[in-house]
């Protein structure tokens, strides 16, 4: 029932301790990566917005510089003087020289006639009047058209500055060049999926994509969807994948310049950062959970421990009042049986006395009767021994100073557990030295540490062994040996052997403190007590005492 009570004691501290743990850091995770992916994702919007606002301006600028050198020239030159294809062959080298980007340059008067032209094609005296920007240059007086095929076939756009001379008027035109144009454009490209075009109101393409389409070919934006001067635009693709478009008109209001981003690409950067939030939450779960277990299983563990020698005291209390009842019977049977032994040997005495008187001695069976009057004197001193033993142990007696004879103690205490061995078929073998001399100690001690080793190696052998007692002088200090041949102890258990409450019996055969308390006894007498075991191989106490020779009395 304990066992299921720590196990659920165990697992609620652990749950409630990762709730109130675990909780906070979720949240607090969570909340700060929300407000990270919102800044870095208003931070990624603003710099695309600023890139498309920038490069519209570039443009801009681009088409309005070329727009000014055309109307210079109208302005500065006459139509005699730019009607002359030598004249105009030179200007157009100067201005390729200054600006750039000019691939032809023609002079058309007011009925679309082109009187004079430089550049790479045969176009001198064809006629636009019948073509669109024709009208739009004569109406508003200089015009940026959109890219159209015209009579060479090819894409292109066309900047025309209309000049009015008296009643005379005539147009100069330049064809931009669509590549020059197209890389100004794409410098706004940023990355593998980035992308900067131009489409017109109708949404067709004005500078050939990075991607898909091809210039005058339709694209798949619709440019009303750009309202304003930069606007942003996220696309879902077929193929799953998020587009941010940011468009700004140009100052025509008739192109619009497009920056595109793959949003995976430009949330590189977040997504590197919550995969290291993640692995720092991963790792710190990992740190928290494995504390929490093992912080959890040491407090249990210690309440375990702690229950344990609680119990194992109240065991000790429980057999300390046993022990202390036992004794006090034991000293009353111990009264008891010393008054029929005097009486026995008083009578035993009487009946000597009378075997010396001259009419028993010529008895026949004289001999026989004094060899079990002997013999009755024997037992009955076996018998006051046996109690005289019996009473040295049970009762509790203050540690005092007196003359010891060590052999005589172990000769006790095997004559007390000597029956007890018998039962179980336990040989009891002694080796004690006839040399060893008289100490001074308490011998009702003694006798107890030696009680508890024999009844020690008794429990360790249960039953068929063998115990060997062993007593020698080693320098200057005696030497008892207890040796079984139980089963050994573990040598991981060998140091806590003289702890107190440990024990290796079984539930309710042991308290744990008879080894401890002989520890102690044998170390108040100045001495040490030491253990060998190997498992299978049996046990061996032994117990060293000072040699110190008793006072003269």
């Amino acid at each position: 029932m304990k066992t299921s009570l720590y196990a659920t004691l165990h697992r609620k501290i652990i749950l409630i301790t990762l709730i109130v743990s675990l909780a906070p850091l979720f949240i607090l995770g969570t909340t700060i990566y929300q407000q990270f992916a919102q800044m870095y994702r208003g931070k990624l919007e603003e710099q695309i917005q600023y890139r498309a606002r920038a490069q519209a301006e570039a443009v801009d600028l681009f088409l309005k510089e070329r727009a000014a050198i055309l109307a210079a020239l109208a302005d500065t030159q006459t139509f005699q003087e730019l009607n002359n294809d030598k004249s105009l062959s030179h200007l157009f080298q100067v201005m390729n020289l200054r600006a750039g980007a000019f691939v032809d340059l023609g002079v058309i008067n007011n009925s679309g006639q082109h009187l004079a032209y430089v550049g790479p094609y045969d176009l001198k005296g064809v006629n636009y009047y019948q073509e669109d920007w024709f009208g739009e240059v004569m109406s508003k007086g200089i015009y940026i058209s959109d890219v159209y095929m015209g009579y060479r076939q090819l894409p292109h756009f066309i900047i025309a500055i209309k000049r009015q001379e008296g009643e005379h008027s005539w147009i100069l035109r330049a064809t931009i060049d669509p590549d020059i144009f197209g890389g100004i454009v794409r410098a706004a490209q940023v990355g593998r999926t980035g992308d900067a075009f131009i489409i017109n109101g109708e949404g067709f393409y004005q500078t050939r994509p990075r991607f898909e389409g091809q210039i005058l070919s339709v694209s798949n934006l619709d440019p009303y969807l750009f309202g304003g001067r930069t606007t942003l635009v996220e696309k879902k693709e077929p193929n799953g994948r998020s587009i941010l478009y940011a468009g700004s008109w140009l100052k025509n209001d008739k192109w619009l310049l497009v920056i595109s981003q793959e949003m995976a690409e430009e949330m590189t950067g977040l997504f590197a950062t919550r995969n290291a939030m993640i692995a720092i939450l991963v790792f710190g779960i990992a740190a928290i959970v494995f504390t929490t277990i093992g912080i959890t299983r040491l407090t249990v563990n210690r309440l375990k421990e702690a229950d344990s020698q609680m119990s194992a005291l109240n065991a000790q209390l429980m057999q300390s009042d046993k022990l202390a009842a036992i004794g006090k019977m034991a000293s009353g049977v111990a009264h008891e049986i010393n008054n029929p032994l005097a009486s026995i040997l008083q009578r035993t005495g009487w009946i000597q006395d009378l075997l010396e008187k001259e009419e028993f001695r010529k008895s026949e069976s004289f001999e026989e009767f004094r060899t079990s009057v002997r013999k009755i004197e024997d037992h009955v001193e076996r018998a006051r021994k046996v109690v005289h033993n019996m009473l040295g142990y049970a009762r509790k007696m203050e540690p005092r100073v007196e003359d010891v004879d060590v052999n005589a103690t172990l000769n006790q205490t095997i004559d007390i557990l000597g029956n007890f061995a018998r039962n179980n078929n336990i040989v009891i073998q002694t080796d004690l030295a006839a040399d060893l001399p008289i100490i001074a100690g308490d011998q009702a001690k003694l006798q107890q540490v030696f009680l508890n080793l024999i009844s020690n190696a008794i429990d360790a052998i249960g039953k068929d062994g063998k115990i060997a007692v062993k007593s020698a002088r080693a320098g200057s200090a005696l030497q008892v040996s207890v040796t079984d041949s139980g089963d050994g102890i573990p040598e991981d258990l060998q140091k806590k052997v003289f702890d107190p409450f440990f024990t290796t019996k079984e539930s309710g055969k042991g308290t744990g403190l008879g080894l401890w308390i002989s520890y102690n006894i044998i170390e108040k007498m100045g001495g040490m007590i030491s253990v060998e075991s190997k498992v299978g191989q049996g046990t061996t106490f032994t117990v060293k005492l000072p040699i110190t020779i008793p006072e003269k009395k």
